[in-house]
């Protein structure tokens, strides 16, 4: 599982019992009239959550900024069969945004496959026409 997955959930899990933390503290100091008998409910619930709220902020926030990293490759299990692989000048489709082998079965025997040339394309998870 990517780092960033698992910082992801952690925040949203310390987020999620900050807030029932805060709820739960709030509830228990809106009961008592008087500041002496609110101070427990302070300490053991409305300050740690804030604490649990902010972690997990800087959780998700730590997630949103690291790099997302593309699968790597398998190789093709028993009975699959290996990707396409062939010599020759990459193919789109015009309009498209990827770029294919010229035996990718998502562009083989279509008559307005042209060249890539120029073009910045992402490759087809499919034929995948060049090494990660």
């Amino acid at each position: 599982m990517p780092t960033s997955r698992i910082l992801l959930w952690s925040g949203l899990a310390a987020a999620a019992g900050g807030a029932v933390l805060c709820a739960l503290g709030w509830y228990g100091i809106s009961g008592e009239r008087f500041a002496e008998r609110q101070l427990p409910y302070l300490a053991s619930c409305t300050v740690p959550g804030a604490a649990l709220l902010v972690a997990g902020a800087v959780l998700v926030g730590t997630a949103a900024l690291l790099p997302v990293r593309p699968p790597r490759p398998r190789p093709p299990g028993p009975g699959e069969p290996p990707p396409p692989s062939s010599d020759g000048p990459l193919l789109r489709v015009p309009g498209g945004t990827l770029a294919h082998r010229p035996d990718c079965p998502l562009v083989a025997g279509k008559a307005e496959a042209v060249e890539v040339g120029d073009a910045e394309l992402a490759p087809c998870p499919v034929c995948e026409p060049w090494p990660p």
